[in-house]
């Protein structure tokens, strides 16, 4: 009986230690404060009185109406994360819709807090993930990619580098789910040369191997997003 006791007792505490983990954090920095009066984020927000939420709260409509599509990548992100539909606070998932003009594009760029689905409705989608460096240096990074037609299904995996281009001198349509309601975008050409300050010329010379140059040129563009 001592013996069982004992068992019970590891085991319970194993299963503990092997529960307890940190949370995955939902916004980009949390820094502590030692303020008792200091407002207290669940998720990046503050939880509504329960008692005063609606349905409203957990309602979003418009995504049947196309995007304006103005910025000269040639496409229209209209996301449904936390912001755009409060309701999302804690439930790990969001919503968006891409439009796309003829040729255009959704950037490389990766979600740092969430898988992404993507489901193309209308038109024709070269999309394609690129996986992390690989222990080998002599190997190349491996991109997988698909054309995608309506009907078509494609994810990309949390945190990797993805993007996708309308194929057609056509619209296409495609909606995205994410596993996080606020899975994070990092646009690798804006993030890289439209920093603010921004990255010293010399470093991304380097890294990119073009000439100083060329960097401070592309610095010097507007770089103008697709949200």
């Amino acid at each position: 009986m001592k013996t069982f006791v004992f068992l019970v007792t590891i085991v319970a505490f194993v299963s503990s230690v092997t529960h307890a983990y940190d949370p995955d954090p939902l916004q980009d920095i949390c820094v502590a404060v030692n303020d008792s009066n200091a407002a207290v984020f669940v998720n990046g927000k503050i939880c509504k009185d329960p008692n005063l939420v609606t349905a409203d709260d957990f309602f979003h409509s418009g995504l049947d109406k196309p995007g304006n599509i103005t910025s000269p990548l040639g496409t229209k992100v209209s996301t449904v994360f936390v912001n755009q539909l409060p309701g999302l606070n804690t439930m790990g998932i969001a919503l968006a819709r891409l439009d796309f003009g003829p040729y255009g594009v959704n950037p490389p760029h990766e979600h740092p807090r969430a898988s992404e689905i993507l489901h193309v409705v209308e038109g024709t989608l070269y999309a394609g993930f690129i996986l992390s460096n690989p222990g080998d240096p002599n190997q190349e990074h491996k991109l997988l990619y698909k054309i995608l037609r309506k009907g078509d299904v494609f994810v990309f995996p949390r945190g990797l580098i993805h993007f996708q281009r309308n194929m057609k001198k056509t619209n296409a349509v495609a909606f995205a789910s994410f596993g996080s309601q606020n899975p994070g975008i990092v646009t690798l050409a804006s993030s890289l040369f439209g920093s603010d300050p921004p990255v010293i010329p010399e470093m991304l010379a380097t890294a990119f191997q073009i000439p100083e140059e060329k960097v401070v040129q592309l610095q010097s563009l507007p770089w103008i997003g697709n949200n």
